[in-house]
């Protein structure tokens, strides 16, 4: 098991599927040759605490006394009904066990504690998701009791998918971090350490990679990194993810390389090869690429503008080997269908384009290079990589984890899953734009996607424009119902607290979220208040904005989020239930009628937005085919039958055509040259690995001798056979 470099993903971030930048980084070095082993200490650590042995070491290590909570004293009265039960109840949640579903949901196998006394209406939440998922909410919500006792108990830092994250969070100094590091072990760090150590002898590596994608993951990565420079000096440590991507481009804190080597930032391919080329003595320092490093003791930043990175053609497939992919759990923490998606199921995760194509929201990191340069990769390519990894992984479910996902690569890739016959489910993230047309949905949804998200943001259209969206409001609503419609679930991501939006604008805005709800066309959404960062347009030039940075002084450690002050702006804290308790109901169907005043404590003006505002925007006729549209034909094979139809002493031939559906039969009668042509124009649809152009279809009409195509291919008949499959693209 012995290879030159160690990834690492330290805890804790998902615990239903491994993050993907290790898997990222070792598809890579499997096409330069360099031996790479990855672990997950996240779900390694939560499979050794959440079992028999793990749970009775952790009652062992507590002491009962009346300091503790009424609620930590329950759940050590109930220590025998949680070491028992704990096993059978990870087994449940990693899929190896369906059946004990039936038990969990009669009430009276798991213990309970305080948990259970916050869980909402079951029926009303779980009424249509049925016993599995239901299952599912009250073995998370038994974990989360277990989680509240070690947090009370044994280490204040745990948490599921963040550990100490307060200490990593917008931590302008690093002050507070390194005295926690200073400190004994907690708890959960010596089985942390242990589980690292086996890792190190086992794999012996020159270099270990810490991958730190957020704030919660930061302490246990310095840790691990920590200990790695006391106890294995052999091995050098680097660190790299979204986390230093964002928050350390401006890092002046010599403290922190007591814990790692080396610091890289943006896209790893490139910085952890010549890493590790250095660190074999085939490079020299200058030639390191985005790198910081200590040199005779001072800071230093590196970044060799002869070395060019690679192309998102050369990184090859993610490589998911060396996961345990069995000990993942299926967890659902709320009632969100969306959120249930992030956190149930084990999901390969993929990526259509290398940054934004749009790249304009000016909210967003913008200017930073994971976001700046866009580089889609082709559908073919796409499709070759997910093929090897339903081969390697067994999981034919992908989650595309874009900034913003391109209508026109989706189309292309959906089209390549059709035409391969891959059986796959995906979602993604995308823009509400308009080129999300009816059939550009239903082709999705044909090849498998299941569900979007996309940023509304502040539902104004003065604030959208502000932000640089390019949406409209109205806009979104049509999208929302062709992907509705497709039967693709939508999730919003909504925010509040944009720089100048006043309360009549936020109240305007949740009357523009509850009209979508009404209407059908959205499943799903979530609040954000508004945060300013150092590298997005609003941060760079607040001024524009009409903010002012409360602390405009640069911290020696972590710089990317920016307190500031809204002069013009409403109080936005004080929306900050209503809105999620307002949005909790919305999506359960309840209180749509309710005045928007009753969601909040304090007093509110009334809506400006007309009642039917989204009714009448669905209502609006959109653009009708232009000569460039593509047309495609994913239907089966109709039945053709030509009849003789009579009236008032004529005759003449009529063509029937039936098709069969997933669902049903579906017939149209026509003309019987004009049916014949269609039964053959639609296998030629079909057939073809290039897709026609409308023009072009029109041009075979009229060569076939028949007249008048506008009338025919705009007619009813015609019209309605985007139910059997008849896309225009």
């Amino acid at each position: 098991m012995a290879a030159d470099v160690l990834l690492i993903t330290p805890p804790f971030t998902q615990l239903n599927t491994p993050y993907p930048a290790t898997a990222y980084l070792k598809g890579f070095l499997n096409t330069k040759n360099i031996s790479a082993f990855q672990a997950d200490l996240g779900i390694e650590v939560t499979v050794a605490l959440f079992s028999k042995k793990g749970l009775t070491a952790l009652f062992a290590s507590i002491s009962s006394n009346g300091e503790l909570s009424e609620n930590a004293q329950r759940i050590i009265a109930l220590k025998n009904d949680y070491i028992n039960s704990i096993d059978a109840v990870l087994l449940f949640l990693q899929g190896k066990n369906p059946t004990l579903a039936h038990l969990i949901c009669k009430r009276n196998f798991l213990p309970e504690a305080s948990r259970f006394a916050q869980i909402e209406d079951l029926h009303w939440a779980f009424g249509s998701m049925g016993t599995q998922d239901k299952a599912k909410h009250l073995a998370t919500m038994y974990l989360e009791d277990l989680s509240d006792l070690i947090k009370e108990c044994v280490d204040e830092h745990f948490g599921f998918s963040r550990y100490a994250e307060k200490l990593g969070r917008a931590a302008n100094s690093f002050d507070e971090l390194y005295a926690a590091l200073q400190k004994e072990y907690t708890y959960i760090d010596h089985i942390l350490i242990d589980i690292l150590e086996q890792k190190i002898q086992s794999v012996q590596p020159q270099l270990v990679c810490l991958s730190i994608p957020f704030p919660g993951n930061l302490y246990a990565g310095l840790r691990c990194g920590q200990w790695i420079k006391q106890h294995f000096p052999a091995a050098k440590v680097g660190m790299g993810g979204g986390f230093p991507n964002t928050e350390l481009r401006s890092l002046t804190d010599k403290r922190v390389f007591e814990f790692v080597d080396f610091i890289t930032l943006d896209d790893g391919e490139a910085p952890v090869e010549n890493l590790l080329l250095h660190i074999k003595g085939q490079k020299t320092a200058a030639e390191l690429k985005r790198t910081f490093l200590l040199q005779d003791d001072e800071m230093a930043y590196i970044n060799n503008s002869a070395c060019t990175d690679y192309r998102q053609g050369q990184v090859g497939t993610p490589d998911y080997s060396d996961f345990y992919l069995d000990h993942y759990i299926s967890a659902i923490e709320i009632v969100n269908p969306m959120h249930s998606l992030w956190s149930d199921g084990r999901w390969n995760k993929l990526t259509m384009a290398h940054g934004c194509y749009w790249g304009k929201c000016t909210f967003c990191d913008i200017s930073l290079d994971y976001i700046k340069n866009y580089e889609p990769l082709t559908a073919s390519m796409l499709c070759d990589r997910m093929e090897e990894m339903i081969a390697q992984t067994g999981e034919n479910g992908f989650h595309f984890v874009d900034e913003a996902a391109p209508p026109a690569l989706m189309r292309s890739l959906a089209l390549e899953i059709i035409q391969r016959k891959l059986v796959v489910s995906w979602w993604t993230n995308i823009r509400f734009e308009k080129s999300f047309t009816r059939d550009l949905c239903l082709l999705l949804r044909a090849s498998g996607c299941i569900g979007v998200s996309g940023g509304l943001e502040v539902a104004s259209d003065r604030l959208l424009q502000l932000i640089q969206k390019g949406i409209t409001v109205a806009q979104v609503a049509r999208v929302n119902k062709h992907f509705t419609e497709a039967g693709i679930m939508v999730h919003a991501y909504l925010m509040y607290g944009f720089p100048t939006q006043t309360v009549q604008e936020t109240i305007d805005s949740l009357e523009m979220v509850r009209q979508l709800f009404e209407a059908g066309i959205l499943q799903s959404a979530f609040w954000h208040q508004f945060t300013m960062t150092a590298h997005s347009p609003v941060g760079m030039a607040p001024a524009q904005y009409k903010v002012e940075k409360r602390s405009p002084d640069t911290g020696s450690f972590a710089n990317n989020d920016v307190e500031h002050i809204d002069p013009t702006g409403a109080d936005h804290e004080t929306f900050s239930y209503g809105l999620k308790k307002s949005l909790l109901n919305f999506m359960h169907g309840a209180c749509l009628d309710h005045p928007l005043h009753k969601w909040f404590d304090f007093k509110t003006p009334k809506t400006s937005i007309a009642p039917d505002y989204i009714i009448k925007a669905l209502e609006e006729e959109e653009v009708s085919s232009k000569p460039n549209t593509k047309v495609f034909w994913m239907g089966n094979k109709p039945t053709v039958e030509i009849f003789t139809k009579s009236k008032k002493g004529n005759s003449w031939e009529m063509c029937s055509l039936t098709f069969q559906t997933k669902k049903e039969s579906f017939n149209i009668k026509v003309n019987a040259a004009e049916g014949q042509w269609l039964a053959t124009m639609l296998q030629e649809l079909a057939a073809s690995s290039k897709l026609f152009t409308l023009q072009e279809v029109k041009e075979n009409f009229e060569a076939a001798g028949l007249e008048n195509f506008e009338l025919f291919w705009d007619n009813k008949p015609v019209n309605t056979l985007y139910k059997a499959g008849l896309l225009q693209l």
